[in-house]
């Protein structure tokens, strides 16, 4: 956040400077009666009311080309927090959606809109006038001593108010602010599997879900409501009762001689305008609060993202791939998915991970790629860790295929080319690679194709071998594919098959499998049984290991996969 502060500096500066001139231009309504009362009333003097007339003119006209610079300064200010902080915040989310292994800060987008409007309310505004009140009862006291001590106890009274209303709100619009984004993130989350929903016929039963979690939300937010509005109820009746004692006490010493007309007039205008901001900051206080509130949830989020020193830019990977004793043990819970799983692949080599569902194969791609970090134990990627290497510049030499395959909204050619600029050469090239160019040449519009979120218009294993070819894209070289064939048909199958014959030798590939396909095509083996590395080798090594005592052919080791694959599935 101190980049933004300094960022944010000279506007709130200014901010403040205007603030500044339109609270003295404020005393002039005072003056203005003053005068008018002590002098040209009772000289009648129509000269002097012109002249004074004119000065008020001026006076008005400056305090609303300031009130309107300060106020658009102010938008200016919401803007500018929204612009820096947006891309930094979503960045740290996407970074923390993609561990999934902590809770999703999903409302830190959110916060950074509650602080942009922030600056868009008259309550940011108020802050920037209240400590003129110590300003206009310093004027009041020097009109008359006792009016001054009055309009004092009145501005503590009014603060206190402001510090009461405070303590009895904030826990209530911490709780209600939970309990409102807990809602929201139900309601997303199940948005997600609508298909599911609409096709089991569990609408109503998800509406009913939502709704008892919308109830929680309603039942705090009628008392935070009732508590908000009877203080703003409470509070400009506390402001006019006591403009109504201040007018009675004047009255009271212009009839005891001590005082006269225009100060009465003019302190008791004085004394409206000290107490507004102060209302004012009443009747805004849950913007404010919750301004607040997100300001801390913001600073904690980005105080815990990872700032390291500025690197060196690393040399273009060969794709020696060496992982050491990973340990993964998911936050809050005692079992690890892997322990001292160890293995090392040279440029060029493939690795088939084969093991039951539950034996931390996904678990190991994603340590492999980066993605996850482990609890003990490295990964490197020509002997760099790859927790050292920025993902912006190890992302274009690796290509990632996910169990769950998602595409994004936007064209197919934009989906291979990673959303970034597409490079038609590149983009047909991976797909020829993964033997979907023919495939994409079918859809209606080729690779101006347009998809929605979830890819709608392809069947799972189109999006899955389109994703194959995202994976291609450029020049990757470390492949990771996670059961890149659970969706594919026979021409799919045979497709991937010729992907990975022509990669084999020039980029280093992992695949977990369950099918026995794929096998034959990968140097290596690894066999993971409860998150524990059972064998690790060559293809042959492995499976003489796994049958003792036996020489086998290819053709048998592939046999013996499929057996594996049996035993998995």
């Amino acid at each position: 956040m101190k980049p933004l502060f300094q960022l944010l500096r000279r506007p709130l500066f200014f901010i403040a400077g205007f603030s500044f001139v339109v609270n003295l231009l404020m005393l002039a309504p005072a003056l203005f009666m003053l005068q008018v009362f002590d002098r040209v009333l009772t000289s009648q003097s129509k000269e002097t009311l012109l002249v004074l007339l004119l000065g008020m003119a001026v006076a008005f006209g400056l305090m609303l080309v300031l009130d309107y610079l300060r106020s658009r300064l102010q938008g200016v200010v919401g803007n500018m927090i929204s612009e820096q902080l947006s891309p930094v915040v979503t960045k740290v989310v996407l970074a923390k959606s993609a561990h999934r292994t902590e809770r999703v800060p999903s409302e830190g987008l959110r916060d950074v809109a509650t602080l942009r409007k922030l600056f868009s309310a008259h309550g940011l505004l108020a802050l920037f006038d209240t400590p003129w009140a110590v300003v206009y009862v310093a004027v009041i006291w020097l009109a008359h001593p006792v009016l001054g001590m009055a309009a004092a106890g009145a501005s503590l009274l009014m603060l206190a108010m402001a510090v009461v209303n405070d303590r009895i709100t904030r826990r209530d619009i911490e709780a209600l602010q939970k309990e409102a984004a807990r809602a929201t993130r139900y309601l997303e989350s199940s948005m997600r599997n609508a298909e599911v929903v609409q096709s089991l016929g569990m609408g109503n039963a998800l509406i009913a879900r939502w709704q008892d979690l919308n109830a929680s939300v309603t039942a705090l937010q009628g008392p935070t409501a009732r508590k908000s509005v009877t203080m703003a109820a409470v509070t400009r009746m506390t402001r006019q009762l006591v403009q109504v004692m201040m007018q009675a006490l004047g009255a009271y010493l212009v009839i005891s001689g001590e005082g006269t007309s225009g100060i009465l007039v003019a302190t008791t205008t004085l004394l409206g305008r000290a107490l507004s901001p102060v209302e004012q900051v009443v009747g805004s206080w849950r913007v404010l609060a919750e301004a607040r509130l997100g300001f801390g949830r913001l600073s904690e989020l980005l105080d815990a993202a990872e700032r390291g020193p500025e690197r060196m830019k690393l040399p273009v990977p060969t794709g020696r791939l060496q992982a050491q004793g990973l340990v993964f043990r998911p936050a809050h819970s005692e079992r690890a998915i892997l322990a001292g799983v160890s293995l090392n692949l040279e440029p060029g080599e493939s690795l088939a991970i084969i093991g039951a569902s539950g034996a931390g194969k996904s678990t190991l791609a994603r340590l492999l790629t980066g993605l996850w970090k482990p609890n003990a134990g490295t990964v490197r990627l020509d002997d760099v860790d790859m927790a050292q290497w920025p993902r912006e510049e190890l992302g274009p030499w690796l290509g990632y295929l996910p169990q769950d395959v998602e595409l994004f909204p936007g064209t197919v050619a934009d989906n291979i080319a990673r959303l970034g600029a597409v490079d038609s050469e590149k983009v047909v090239q991976a797909a020829l690679l993964a033997g979907v160019h023919a495939l994409i040449l079918a859809l209606p519009q080729g690779y101006d194709t347009p998809l929605d979120d979830m890819g709608a218009v392809l069947s799972p294993g189109q999006r899955q071998r389109i994703a194959l070819a995202r994976a291609l894209y450029g020049d990757p070289k470390l492949l990771v594919l996670d059961e890149p064939n659970s969706n594919l048909d026979g021409a799919g199958e045979l497709a991937l098959a010729d992907a990975l014959k022509a990669l084999r030798g020039k980029v280093t590939v992992i695949v977990v499998t369950h099918r026995s396909t794929l096998v034959q095509h990968m140097d290596k083996m690894l066999v993971l049984e409860a998150g524990r590395a059972q064998h690790f080798g060559t293809v042959a090594e492995v499976m003489q290991a796994m049958q003792p005592g036996q020489r086998r052919t290819g053709a048998q080791v592939v046999a013996m996969a499929r057996t594996a694959d049996g035993r998995a599935s």
